[in-house]
């Protein structure tokens, strides 16, 4: 393929057809008609490269890097931030066919798959041997292990075990000069130099394209118990929290918290009765695992009679059937539900130390209706952790001048309270102002050292986080 500013897709598609055996091509009939995902523009470079292995995608990253080509690595398609979009001229570098349960190693509790494998479908396959993921998300079923390393996702577990790079064991990455990086340590205890994995970990795809990834599991705990909790504000959700993570027979498998507007106007969309529920309070989601499902659940009733004058929890239900349980959970993970009311509607996704969450939640609500025009948030989140989603009550995209006073009113005193702009969405194109107002200044000329050392053609992902 000799390099051309005005190849058109077509003839991309072409010249790169052929390549190698392990590598399939899509142009732009082929990509005609296919669903772009998250963001509408994902799609736009109308040329995808599939590799089915290592050395295919080694092969297109050479070739394109010979030829000054740009790269777009591309997941689930799933991500929030539009670290996925593609331009004319780019070739989207696919995981899809690196879609291979490789090994799972139930003695050591550790799983090798290919990047483009779902969580869902890893859940599945671990699920004979008594063995899950130690991370979950709401998306499982699109978001896929390689764009979960290069956001470092953190999702419902975190409080406990942590983000994705605390599953890692072991990666394989592609370099963009066309060189493998293989770290496919199966170990927890390494000591050996630089942990250089942790380069690609949280990168979106800037620094290299993940092919495997060895990953820490745990047993199953398939026995549960879920129940829904009115709460005062963040503080008592903590407490509750805390008190189920100490209990003696249960483990806390989640603390999902709904502040009240978005609980209210969701419950009013779902037909979901709140009657159980004092008015205008928050509602916290805890799902706990025991000895059996009974157990579970009689013990989780118990607590909560224990902890309720303490606590001084607004009303409570406890889940009867699986199916309730889903209903429950839907409240919590069907968090789109405000976009027929305010169509792209803003959104953000950051993470302050749990002690600090009502004074945050009660600033940023003061500010956001101080710049008038009627501006409120939704808020709800991974309370355990710190984790919020706020989703500005207003259809999007904002005027400019508004919408940064809306990012104004949402990010700060964040990074001086000790968290960050972004929890676990990543920055991709629409948090790079951000990136740059937010993150230390050294910590910023570091990372594009880095790139340039990487990627001396800037050629990975161009435009998205931090470079």
């Amino acid at each position: 393929m000799s390099s051309h500013p005005t190849l058109s897709p077509t003839d991309l598609a072409r010249a790169l057809d052929g390549l190698h055996r392990d590598l399939r091509i899509l142009g732009p009939d082929a990509l005609a008609g296919r669903h772009p995902g998250e963001d509408p523009a994902n799609l736009d470079a109308s040329v995808m490269a599939q590799p089915a292995s290592t050395e295919a995608a080694a092969a297109l990253i050479s070739c394109c890097r010979a030829n000054h080509v740009a790269i777009v690595p591309q997941g689930g398609l799933s991500g929030l931030v539009g670290g996925s979009v593609s331009r004319a001229g780019e070739v989207i570098l696919s995981s899809a066919r690196l879609n291979r349960v490789i090994a799972i190693r139930a003695e050591e509790e550790t799983v090798e798959v290919g990047a483009g494998v779902t969580l869902e479908a890893l859940q599945a396959a671990l699920a004979p041997h008594g063995l899950t993921t130690g991370i979950d998300l709401g998306s499982r079923g699109s978001a896929t292990i390689g764009g979960m390393v290069s956001t470092n996702a953190g999702g419902i577990l975190a409080f406990r075990n942590g983000v994705m790079r605390h599953q890692i064991l072991g990666l394989e990455v592609v370099l963009p000069t066309g060189e493998v990086l293989s770290d496919m340590t199966r170990v927890v205890k390494v000591s050996a130099g630089p942990d250089l994995k942790q380069l690609f970990i949280g990168s979106e795809g800037a620094f290299g394209f993940v092919t495997r990834v060895v990953l820490r599991v745990e047993p199953i705990r398939p026995h549960r118990s879920v129940a829904l909790l009115g709460v005062a504000n963040a503080a008592r959700a903590l407490q509750v929290a805390a008190c189920l993570r100490r209990h003696p027979t249960l483990q806390l498998e989640a603390a999902e918290m709904m502040w009240p507007r978005y609980v209210r106007d969701h419950a009013s969309v779902k037909g979901f009765d709140l009657s159980w529920r004092e008015e205008d309070a928050a509602v916290l989601l805890v799902e706990v695992s025991g000895d059996s499902a009974d157990a579970a659940t009689a013990q989780l009733e118990e607590a909560l009679a224990d902890l309720w004058e303490e606590a001084d929890l607004k009303g409570g239900i406890v889940a009867q059937t699986t199916d309730q349980a889903r209903r429950f959970w839907d409240l919590r993970e069907d968090s789109g539900f405000y976009f027929a009311a305010f169509p792209n509607a803003p959104s953000f996704d950051v993470s302050m130390p749990p002690s600090s969450l009502d004074v945050y939640v009660a600033d940023v609500t003061a500010r956001l209706a101080a710049i008038g025009n009627g501006l409120d948030a939704y808020v709800y989140g991974h309370i355990a952790d710190g984790n919020l989603h706020i989703a500005i009550a207003a259809p999007g995209p904002l005027p400019i001048d508004l919408k940064a006073l809306a990012e104004t009113a949402v990010y700060a005193g964040i990074t001086s309270s000790g968290g960050s702009f972004s929890a676990e969405h990543g920055v991709g194109l629409d948090k790079r102002l951000a990136y740059l107002a937010h993150v230390d200044p050294v910590k910023q000329a570091l990372a594009r050292q880095i790139k340039a050392m990487l990627d001396p053609d800037m050629l990975f992902n161009p435009g998205k986080a931090p470079f």
